[in-house]
């Protein structure tokens, strides 16, 4: 009589016991955690001594912030903001090279940066002198009551600008053929022009503005400057444009309103008192023979 013996197959995979797995876990965790907590211990002294900020430091960049906040509001709604910021941006780009260790390109940033505080007067020498002015002035410190640093604490709404008197003492102007230059200023007050002229400081109204260009008006030669619904001065003298397109048949209000567009972002409406024609202005840009609800059209599209 015989017996048979099971033979094992040769593929059988014997298990290992779950607590040997766990044992070998918990071997590889008790060398490696040990070392990283290590390495963290000695990494996190070295990061806080790399960020150490003092109180000095704090008051420095909130001093350089109110610098540049007020900068901006010198230089929004004009040319010089563009220049303004490219200057920053071309800054930030030559520290980045200088980081990169790029040598031949931070050697010409860095030449054009040595004579950039010359350029700088020269390029914003009108800022400079409304800057240095505004300070100069007696009333600069009441002008600013109401005001803390960034903050307005003045809650008066701003109001919604209206533009249908505008619209309709313009029609009236061209049909009675009455030269006109309406300035609508924007983010930029136009102070330098509005000095130069007679301040009124008078709610828009239809029959004022056709008075103050009524030809026998003292206040009809020169332009008109509205600025946050409200007529702020008349008989202001505006720089002319150097733009050889525009086209010689248009006079010296065509040129003023593209001069004035072209160094703010400022709007501006013109009455031919030759054709009795509308024109508009914005960016330097001339678009002439236009309807009243045209002239509506672009004046909203400029204020958006």
């Amino acid at each position: 009589m015989f017996l048979a013996i099971p033979q094992p197959t040769p593929h059988t995979l014997i298990p290992a016991p779950r607590n040997l797995q766990l044992a070998t876990c918990n071997l590889i965790l008790s060398f490696t955690l040990p070392t990283f907590g290590l390495q963290l211990q000695t990494m996190l002294p070295e990061l806080f001594t790399f960020i150490e900020i003092k109180f000095l430091d704090i008051l420095d960049i909130f001093l350089v912030a109110i610098l540049l906040y007020f900068l901006y509001n010198l230089l929004k709604g004009t040319v010089a903001i563009n220049i303004f910021f490219g200057i920053v941006a071309f800054y930030l780009l030559w520290k980045f090279v200088t980081a990169l260790e790029m040598k031949l390109l931070s050697e010409i940033f860095g030449a054009f940066i040595s004579v950039g505080f010359i350029a700088l007067i020269v390029v914003f020498q009108p800022e400079i002198r409304k800057f240095l002015l505004l300070l100069g002035r007696p009333g600069f410190i009441n002008r600013k009551k109401g005001r803390f640093l960034f903050w307005n604490f003045s809650f008066q709404h701003e109001e919604e600008f209206d533009i249908d008197p505008v619209i309709m003492a313009s029609k009236n102007l061209a049909e009675k053929k009455t030269g006109a230059l309406i300035i609508i200023a924007n983010k930029s007050e136009l102070e330098q022009y509005v000095d130069t002229g007679q301040k009124i400081y008078a709610e828009i109204s239809e029959a004022l503005i056709e008075n103050i260009f009524f030809k026998n008006s003292p206040l009809h030669d020169g332009a008109l400057i509205i600025h946050q619904n409200k007529i702020v001065a008349a008989r202001c003298i505006l720089p002319v444009s150097a733009n050889k397109k525009i086209p010689a048949s248009l006079g010296l209000r065509h040129r003023a309103a593209a001069g004035v567009t072209e160094q703010s972002d400022a709007q501006a409406i013109i009455i031919s008192e030759e054709t009795g024609r509308i024109s508009y202005a914005i960016h330097g840009e001339l678009k002439t023979s236009i309807k009243p609800n045209q002239l509506k059209t672009y004046l909203l599209e400029g204020m958006g």
